[in-house]
């Protein structure tokens, strides 16, 4: 007779991973490599990079998974090199290169710089964008990527997207490196087609990094190989306000704090002692006093009349 199998008893661990992702790995498989390292109980990545893909993939544990739909919606940031004169199916290094399009034949050692800046503004701002085939997003549920596998194209609807920066970076026939800043949405392998499409001669993406996520950059990430070979590799975790950073924060006072927990709507306006951010209303970080460890107690909603309604909680605090 076979011993029963003792399950793992995972700890509580709570805050945030900046991971630079390597090539080659998914995003979930990146996610449980740290999971198993930090022996976490709950974790959650913010974001899939597709495998090709390196950089910055937040992780998050803990109580920081409450907040890591807010890096979903995000604005991202990438540096990529777009091979123009080759198209495949995926529309990176990981499909089979597409036969010749009479459309899209033009050498691409004849294109020039100016060109090119003329076409880069073309994309610049708001555009409609058609997302691809190799993508998870559903239909009927199922992925996409799955109809494109079995060799079935389907019409998608354009999604209205937001370039905020796009810029040259260099050129060498045929690679085009570019920096882009973009809104939540949007598919780079589709902005390097559409680019190689627009300057008629098709493209695909040799390489893409991310290096920002919404606040998050890329100082401070840490390899799979760094936090394997860590002796302390908890140490290695932001805390968990460092998804939140870009928010204003309110120190509440002890009562204060207790009724914030208790999910009571709190009016500061003549509250002694609350600072509260002038001319704001929107989303707050918000903190115990600092006398009893500053600890942070969660998000709110911070209203008109200066009432603060508590949004996520933090357990921890509770």
């Amino acid at each position: 007779m076979t011993e029963a199998r003792v399950k793992r008893v995972r700890d509580l661990v709570d805050g945030v991973l900046l991971l630079d992702k390597p090539v080659g790995l998914s995003s979930n498989d990146a996610l449980i490599k740290v999971k198993r390292v930090l022996n976490a109980k709950k974790a959650g990545h913010t974001g899939t990079l597709d495998p090709f893909a390196t950089g910055l993939l937040p992780l998050c544990f803990g109580e920081a998974t409450k907040f890591s739909q807010d890096l979903l919606e995000a604005d991202k940031t990438y540096v990529t090199t777009v091979h123009l004169g080759v198209r495949t199916d995926t529309g990176d290094t990981e499909g089979l290169v597409l036969d010749a399009d009479p459309a899209l034949n033009r050498d691409a050692a004849t294109i020039t710089i100016d060109e090119i800046e003329a076409v880069l503004a073309r994309f610049r701002g708001p555009i409609a964008q058609v997302p691809p085939m190799y993508s998870a997003l559903k239909r009927d549920g199922k992925p996409l990527y799955e109809y494109a596998r079995a060799g079935i194209t389907l019409e998608r609807e354009a999604r209205n997207v937001v370039i905020h920066k796009l810029e040259l970076l260099s050129y060498e026939a045929p690679f085009l490196r570019l920096a882009a800043t973009v809104s939540k949405g949007t598919y780079i392998r589709v902005l390097g087609e559409d680019i190689g499409a627009a300057l008629g001669c098709g493209a695909h993406l040799n390489a893409l990094r991310r290096t920002g996520v919404g606040a998050l950059s890329a100082d401070g990430m840490v390899t799979l190989e760094q936090v394997n070979a860590h002796a302390a590799p908890l140490s290695l975790l932001a805390p968990v306000d460092a998804l939140l950073s870009s928010f204003p924060s309110i120190e509440l006072t002890a009562d204060l704090a207790k009724r914030f927990l208790q999910g009571q709507r709190l009016p500061l306006g003549k509250e002694p002692g609350v600072q509260t951010p002038a001319s704001y209303e929107g989303r707050v970080r918000v903190y115990g006093p600092a006398g009893d460890g500053g600890k942070l107690l969660g998000t709110g909603l911070f209203e008109q009349w200066a009432i603060l309604k508590p949004e996520r909680l933090i357990a921890a605090a509770q």
